[in-house]
């Protein structure tokens, strides 16, 4: 754990406002700088590690909003992850932790094929038939929750679709290895799919390895430090081997992941190179705001953008999304009060904390609903997820789709779907 951080805060409170579960508790114990005080403490002997304590801790949402304000650049999210690593890496990870983490998401096809009970669940029209009769009832809540936030499934992962090189449209311009999140492939396909389109629009060649494995992120929540390193050097070796200008994802939770590559394997210059590529969608697409306003048409709808935590606080990205939503003739950009605030997402924090992802969704439901937008545009899968299904009860007249689903269909002039 970084000690300096630690005796760094000074406990100002600036945090407290920026900080979601502060503003759902106002107990100290839930803000940012209650949290640097008690890692303190435990650090230095004072306090044991009980379970009311790790409870504190676990309701942080580490969406890093309180990095954002912070004056002295205290991080007590990613104090708070530290720590759970540390704790992990010395107890070890559960049964089924480990299932998942080591023997799941470094295999994609294995992966995929995990996924396949899901899809046919859905396509023989078991999900409408259970929700119907109400057979969720008779299991945990967990699982009711699962099945709420789980969307419409594409018929198979997109990494078994997609071509693994694009090419250019028209003089090509350079090469982008294109990282396919998990979630994206599996659950968001056509999104990414229309991540690929716009960057082959713009003239690059676009390389997506089917060898590349997941970034590490779920492991990094998970305190898994050990996996997330094993899948860093995968990730490296197979990036490592392409000639690519730049590393693109269109996952807010990836890119945030694979900026820290350098940190996480020791400043390794391999992996200090390899973050040094890696752009967000947003940021790679407004480098060419000329070009791309010149191919787009016009698309009358009304939009709000959510600022995905992963993509405004872990990797200080605000302007270029707001820039390229503004390219689209007829376009209305409504600019929602605290759009970077959580939608309580978290990862799988919506499943381990659901009360409070409730109560911090509700609030974002709320800043919606004033803007009277006819959609909400993120850039981030767990995002689009929370949000789906806040709206799909709150406000079902809204829908939520991600940056590069209206990019393309203004591409056509096609209204999105």
């Amino acid at each position: 754990m970084d000690e300096l951080s630690l005796i760094t805060c000074m406990r100002c409170g600036t945090c407290l406002a920026t900080c979601p579960t502060y503003r759902e508790t106002y107990l100290e114990s839930g803000s940012p700088r209650g949290r640097v005080a008690l890692l303190r403490k435990v650090l230095e002997g004072e306090l044991e590690q009980s379970e009311r304590l790790l409870g504190f801790l676990a309701l942080c949402l580490d969406c890093q909003a309180c990095a954002t304000a912070c004056p002295s650049g205290v991080n007590a999210g990613s104090l708070v992850a530290e720590f759970f690593g540390e704790r992990t890496a010395a107890q070890g990870l559960g049964g089924m932790e480990r299932l998942i983490l080591r023997h799941l998401l470094p295999h994609p096809d294995r992966l995929e094929a995990a996924t396949t009970p899901l899809r046919l669940y859905q396509r023989v029209g078991l999900q409408r038939l259970v929700r119907r009769m109400g057979f969720l009832k008779l299991f945990p809540p967990i699982i009711e929750r699962m099945d709420g936030l789980l969307p419409s499934l594409p018929s198979r992962p997109l990494r078994q679709t997609i071509d693994e090189v694009t090419p250019p449209q028209g003089t090509e311009r350079g090469t982008v290895g294109f990282f396919l999140g998990c979630v994206m492939s599996l659950v968001f396909a056509e999104a990414s799919r229309a991540s690929i389109q716009l960057l082959s629009a713009l003239g690059y060649r676009v390389i997506t390895p089917r060898e590349q494995v997941c970034c590490g992120a779920p492991n990094m929540l998970a305190g898994d430090l050990e996996g997330l390193r094993g899948e860093a050097r995968r990730n490296l070796s197979v990036f490592g081997q392409l000639q690519v200008d730049y590393i693109v994802t269109d996952c807010g939770g990836c890119g945030a992941e694979l900026k820290r590559y350098g940190h996480h394997l020791d400043h390794l210059p391999e992996a200090e190179a390899f973050s040094a590529k890696v752009r967000d969608i947003s940021q790679l697409l407004a480098q060419h705001t000329d070009e791309l306003g010149t191919m787009l048409q016009p698309l009358p709808v009304t939009v709000t953008w959510h600022d995905a935590c992963h993509i405004a606080h872990c990797q200080g990205i605000r302007r270029e999304p707001r820039e390229l939503l503004r390219l689209i003739p007829g376009l209305e950009l409504r600019e929602m009060a605290d759009a970077d605030a959580c939608c309580g997402s978290g990862g799988d924090y919506n499943l381990r904390q659901p009360e409070m992802a409730d109560r911090v969704l509700a609030r974002k439901l709320e800043s919606i609903a004033t803007t009277g937008a006819d959609v909400v545009v993120t850039g981030n899968p767990g995002c689009l997820l929370q949000l789906r299904q806040g709206l799909a009860k709150g406000l079902p007249q809204t829908r939520v789709q991600h940056l590069t689903e209206l990019l393309a269909a203004s591409l056509t002039g096609q209204p999105p779907g």
